[in-house]
């Protein structure tokens, strides 16, 4: 009689790519301090040791994390256009998901050699060439970019969960705003002078122009 070999189809169901969006589910809810690998097995309804074979630990998980919501934004923006709509694209696209995804910042800052940092880094530059950036200039260009985007928008995300925590956004820049105001005119006229544009500006539009700002200088040495 030949014997029945049983298999566990919940581990044959079990894949990297279902434990990485099982993982952003549970981060996006709760943060980094919120995924352990106990908690992933109870989403997953598996066991720990099922996922390991997967996942070596927590920093590999991380690292898978943070890479497929790269991924995603440089696949989605790939056919953006010409070489600066294409880069523009990327910029916002990683704005929009550090946004949506504040803990990806942390995980970039945090490993800045990781597979997710050289997949932006490569197709920022890809583009650089591509606008004829001479080959001297390309990867101080392609770093000043790098370093805009996650800067800002990580500094973005980090002032929104403050905002949210706090009150709405157009009350809180409204006090910030208030607070310049109240320094004294002659040590930062400046400050006063564009108050009103930190009450009303939006964080989109700015980090736009700032990746522009950037781009015209990129331009001067081409």
């Amino acid at each position: 009689m030949t014997p029945i070999h049983r298999t566990d189809r919940r581990g044959e169901a079990l894949t990297q790519a279902r434990i990485v969006t099982a993982a952003i589910d549970i981060l996006d809810a709760g943060g980094e301090a919120a995924l352990t690998f106990r908690a992933l097995a109870a989403r997953l309804a598996t066991g720990s040791g099922a996922i390991y074979w997967h996942v070596a630990d927590k920093d590999a998980l991380l690292a898978a994390t943070a890479e497929a919501i790269v991924a995603g934004v440089v696949t989605e923006v790939r056919a953006a256009g010409g070489p600066r709509e294409t880069i523009r694209g990327i910029a916002l696209g990683m704005f929009d998901a550090i946004d949506a995804h504040p803990w990806v910042g942390a995980q970039l800052a945090r490993a800045p050699w990781q597979s997710a940092m050289v997949r932006i880094f490569e197709s920022v530059g890809r583009q650089l060439q591509a606008l004829g950036v001479p080959e001297r200039a390309q990867f101080d260009a392609a770093s000043a970019l790098l370093n805009f985007i996650l800067g800002v928008a990580g500094q973005n995300a980090a002032t929104a969960r403050i905002e949210a925590r706090v009150t709405d956004r157009s009350a809180f820049l409204a006090a910030v705003a208030a607070q310049w105001m109240q320094r004294d005119p002659a040590d930062y006229p400046f400050v006063h002078k564009v108050a009103g544009q930190l009450r009303d500006h939006d964080d989109r539009d700015q980090f736009l122009a700032g990746i522009d700002l950037i781009l015209a200088g990129i331009a001067t040495v081409r």
